[in-house]
């Protein structure tokens, strides 16, 4: 699997979530409404979730081991630093990871 896109949008208003991004897979597939958060421990991502009928919220989509976890984290992350290292664009980046 190969992350070749990522988009972030940058949140302005203040809270714990920083940034909601989407990210291409090998050029074929996207995965829309990741957000970043800051944590107790620093930032995180959290993938794509609904409300259930019993009030929890379940991932709608999300990596089934840990290793693809931490490397879409590390590529989000790492687009989500770019952002604010360029805070003249607008808050928006689109980085090509092919």
């Amino acid at each position: 699997m190969n992350i070749t896109d990522v988009r972030v949008r940058k949140i302005t208003k203040e809270g714990k979530m920083k940034a909601v991004v989407s990210i291409t897979i090998d050029n074929e597939f996207v995965v829309h409404d990741i957000k970043v958060i800051e944590g107790e421990k620093g930032l995180f991502i959290a993938m794509p979730s609904r409300k259930a009928s019993d009030g929890e919220y379940r991932d709608i989509a999300h990596p089934i081991n840990p290793e693809t976890r931490a490397q879409m984290q590390d590529l989000i992350l790492k687009a989500y630093q770019d952002v604010l290292d360029n805070e003249d664009d607008a808050g928006f980046s689109q980085t090509d990871l092919a």
